[in-house]
C-alpha cells in the first residue's frame, strides 16, 4: 500500500490503541453489536424499534449491519453509496422491496464530486478526499442528509451511520449547522487523519448533547444524552 509509509502506518496503529482512552467512552448497558466482524457497529438497543428511521452512508460490500437492524428492530433503512462495486453488491444481496438504496454519496452539499480509488484494487471504498493519494477516480453525485430526508418524507432520523472515507467532517459540519441531530451517530473517522481534528469534532458533538458510548478501533458510537 505505497501511499502509507512506515511512519504513517505506525501512527495509525498507535491511534487505534489510544483512542478508547482519548475519547473516554461512557458505556451503556443496552449496547449491542450488530453485523459482521468487518461491517458491524455497536448501537443502543433500547433507542431503536419498528418506527425508527435509519440512514446508512457507505455500504461497500458488507450490508450485514443494515440487514441486522432490519431483522432485529424492523427499522426503515435508507442506504447510500455511489461506488459501482457497492451498487452491484447491494443489487445481489439486499431485499429490494424493503431496503431503500440510493446510488449517491452523502455530503455537506449537493454537487458532483470525484471519488478516488483505493490504493489496493481489492478494496472497494473510494474517497472524495483522496485519502490514499491515488489518481484513478469516478464522478458521482453527493446529496445532503436533509435532501434525502425530504425525498423519502422523513422529518427525523434515529440513527445515522457515516462511513465515507474522510468526508465525515464536511457532513458533520452540515448536520451541526442545520441542527440535524440523530439520536445515534455511528461514525468511522477514517485514517490517516490528524488526531487533533477528530478530537475537535468529537468535542463539538459533545457540546451539542452527544456522549461517546463506544469506541471500536476508529468506529465511534455517539448517543444523545
Amino acid at each position: 500500500m505505497p501511499p502509507l509509509n512506515f511512519a504513517r502506518r505506525m501512527g495509525v496503529s498507535v491511534r487505534a490503541r489510544v483512542w478508547p482512552r482519548m475519547f473516554q467512552p461512557q458505556p451503556r448497558a443496552d449496547l449491542v453489536r450488530i453485523g459482521s466482524d468487518y461491517g458491524g457497529w455497536w448501537v443502543p438497543s433500547t433507542l431503536l424499534g419498528p418506527h425508527s428511521v435509519v440512514y446508512l452512508a457507505g455500504a461497500g460490500e458488507d450490508i450485514s449491519f443494515d440487514l441486522g437492524l432490519m431483522e432485529r428492530y424492523g427499522c426503515e433503512v435508507v442506504s447510500v453509496d455511489p461506488t459501482p462495486r457497492a451498487i452491484a453488491y447491494v443489487g445481489r444481496h439486499a431485499p429490494a422491496e424493503v431496503y431503500h438504496f440510493v446510488s449517491v454519496g452523502l455530503g455537506g452539499s449537493n454537487r458532483i464530486e470525484r471519488f478516488y480509488a483505493p490504493a489496493n484494487p481489492e478494496h472497494v471504498s473510494h474517497s472524495i478526499t483522496n485519502l490514499q493519494e491515488t489518481t484513478d477516480f469516478f464522478e458521482a453525485e453527493l446529496r445532503t442528509l436533509d435532501g434525502l430526508m425530504a425525498e423519502f418524507g422523513h422529518e427525523t432520523v434515529d440513527l445515522l451511520k457515516i462511513d465515507i472515507e474522510g468526508a465525515e467532517y464536511e457532513v458533520l459540519d452540515h448536520l451541526m449547522e442545520r441542527g440535524l441531530l440523530p439520536k445515534v451517530l455511528c461514525i468511522e473517522f477514517d485514517q490517516p487523519a490528524p488526531a487533533r481534528r477528530t478530537w475537535r469534532y468529537v468535542a463539538r458533538l459533545r457540546s451539542v448533547g452527544y456522549r461517546v458510548s463506544k469506541v471500536e478501533r476508529f468506529n465511534v458510537t455517539l448517543v444523545q444524552s
